[in-house]
């Protein structure tokens, strides 16, 4: 089993997200003994944000690339083609100022690409990643699951995977963070708990 384990936190070793992401990964390798795991730091090995001059490189013909250009191109097929192999994703995804981090994003515009991870039809859009397991761990200092705060995060991590194609989306939720020691250790107590004893359970 191929597994792709994505962080994005710029919290670094005080990264909650990072320490249930790793906890996700390694319930996989102790329950599948031949996971093979990629690993990828967008907070310390950034993507460029999505920009005209990514456009412009992906539209240059090989031969009339240069090496500016060659390197954005190769970049972004390596990033889509890590998510396109894999089985399963294990992304840790805090919320910053009600969204996801802007390095997720960025990767998030590297894999989400008509003709490889979805299409349109006549009949509408069609996504071609059916198949594989998406497992999103979700911190936040606030309390934001089914409340409105949620549509630049939750809302908007279900509504892209879901538009690619990936019907098996599970949440990791830690949230209330910032409220104090002890419910920042409950939240993450209970995250570790449905990690351990749930997260493989769950149709």
């Amino acid at each position: 089993m191929k597994l792709l384990h994505i962080d994005s936190s710029i919290l670094g070793d005080h990264s909650a997200s990072r320490q249930l992401s790793r906890a996700v990964v390694e319930a996989f390798q102790a329950s599948e003994a031949d996971t093979q795991v990629t690993y990828r730091d967008l907070a310390s090995d950034a993507l460029n944000h999505f920009s005209a001059s990514s456009l412009a490189a992906a539209g240059t013909p090989l031969e009339g690339r240069d090496a500016a250009q060659k390197q954005e191109v190769d970049g972004n097929e390596a990033t889509l083609q890590e998510f396109i192999d894999a089985d399963v994703v294990v992304i840790g995804a805090p919320m910053y100022n009600f969204t996801i981090p802007s390095q997720l994003k960025a990767w998030i515009d590297r894999i989400s690409v008509a003709g490889r991870t979805f299409r349109y039809s006549e009949a509408g859009p069609e996504g071609l990643c059916g198949g594989k397991q998406v497992i999103i761990v979700s911190t936040a200092g606030g309390l934001h699951v089914g409340q409105p705060s949620s549509v630049g995060h939750e809302d908007f991590l279900r509504l892209l995977f879901g538009f690619i194609g990936v019907t098996d989306l599970k949440f990791v939720f830690a949230h209330g963070l910032a409220y104090g020691d002890e419910p920042r250790a409950n939240a993450i107590s209970s995250a570790q708990k449905l990690i351990a004893e749930e997260l493989f359970a769950v149709a």
